[in-house]
């Protein structure tokens, strides 16, 4: 999983219903979204099958209950929220503040917020390791990461990188972080075993991360419209992909906004082009792109369901998301959402995807079966990022 700093240019400083907690569904973790509706449910732990919405402008994590897709009780975190992760066991999710530059940590069975933890200077993304025992942070205003024990809940020794890091990626065996740093052009390699960076890896315009689930190729988006593969055994980058778009006006760093993904079979890259509105897909055993898809205007971030059979493109621009189908590599009818759609989470199972709409305050539920929209839910001030419990 990879997650993106937010742009700079941002005001910042960027679960389930029923009378008895017996019989409450599950919560799924997609991206920030707060608790339950209010009623007498919400005083019940949160299940899995939980999203939680993180809410910018209002301070708050809204969660929502996926199997009946309505919001519970926001959750009150520090100033200027803009990411969030949550632990593979799905019992914490970590907040990055960037006001006053801290990690709330919530407990989600209770909702209750613990002690905020001091990092580095403008806190932006939050990446956990698969066994759940490390949380890191990139600091872009310091250019540092700072590893947290969740454990403990404590934050570690910060960890000097390059220049504004922007993105970060942890590989599927969890021994090495990939942070982007986009103000030096570079990507550093962190040891999790040591908390110790390696040397800078050389990617002009580097913007935006994804590593293939065998942990064998980062492949790295840069602004001048190339994509760089990287080998993780040796850290030494391949020939550069051009893709036949302009791939993005500025790097990718709005919180929630993910250009780059993979699928789970590892076959195929989708990389999305946000001043030519398309999404180009890539073949990893030849590493060459394929003729580039249109879909909306301004495309924002993608989200490939569970079974790898269909890319979902959220369009800025146009207010929409696009299915993408991965065997034709056809766009579908796009699909109306809320204003300025920013992010995208998909439940576990693959039948429903959360769209995060900042401009209106809402997430919208979208039918992967269908393809149809559901009744938009009400969360809080311009809504970020969104994350689905396990």
């Amino acid at each position: 999983m990879h997650f993106h700093a937010p742009y700079q240019g941002l005001p910042m400083r960027l679960h389930i219903t029923r009378a008895f907690c017996a019989t409450a569904a599950g919560v799924a973790l997609v991206s920030l979204v707060s608790a339950g509706a209010a009623r007498a449910a919400d005083t019940c732990p949160v299940r899995p099958g939980t999203a939680y919405v993180v809410n910018q402008d209002s301070g708050t994590i809204t969660p929502i209950r996926t199997a009946t897709n309505t919001a519970g009780k926001a959750i009150n975190v520090k100033r200027y929220p803009y990411a969030i992760a949550v632990t593979p066991n799905g019992k914490t999710a970590y907040v990055t503040n960037t006001l006053p530059d801290t990690v709330t940590p919530i407990q989600l069975a209770t909702g209750a917020v613990g002690k905020a933890i001091n990092v580095g200077e403008d806190p932006q993304v939050i990446a956990i390791t698969p066994n759940g025992k490390t949380a890191y942070v990139v600091n872009s205003g310091s250019g540092t990461v700072t590893p947290i024990n969740t454990a403990t809940n404590t934050a570690g020794k910060a960890i000097n990188v390059g220049s504004f890091p922007w993105a970060i990626a942890v590989t599927p065996n969890g021994k090495t972080a990939y942070v982007v740093n986009s103000g030096s052009g570079t990507v550093t390699p962190i040891n999790t075993a040591t908390n110790t960076a390696g040397q800078a890896i050389p990617a002009a315009g580097a913007s935006d991360i994804a590593v293939t689930p065998n942990g064998k190729t980062a492949y790295v988006l840069t602004s001048d419209g190339t994509v760089t593969p990287i080998r993780t055994a040796t850290n030494k980058t391949g020939k550069a992909i051009k893709i036949p778009f302009s791939t993005t006006f500025a790097p990718s760093g709005y919180p929630g906004q993910v250009l780059i993904a993979v699928t789970p079979n590892g076959k195929t890259v989708y990389v999305a082009s946000q001043s030519a509105g398309t999404v180009t897909p890539i073949r990893t055993a030849t590493d060459t792109a394929g003729k580039a898809i249109k879909v909306g205007t301004d495309p924002f971030a993608v989200a490939i369901t569970p079974n790898g059979k269909t890319v979902y493109v959220v369009n800025n621009g146009s207010g929409t998301v696009t299915p993408v189908s991965t065997g034709a590599d056809t766009a579908g009818k796009a699909i109306r959402v809320g204003d300025l759609p920013w992010a995208i989470g998909i439940t576990p199972n693959g039948k429903t995807v959360y769209v995060v709409n900042n401009g209106s305050g809402t997430v919208t539920p979208v039918s992967t079966a269908t393809n149809t929209a559901g009744k938009a839910i009400n969360v809080g001030a311009a809504p970020v990022s969104i994350a689905i419990t396990p």
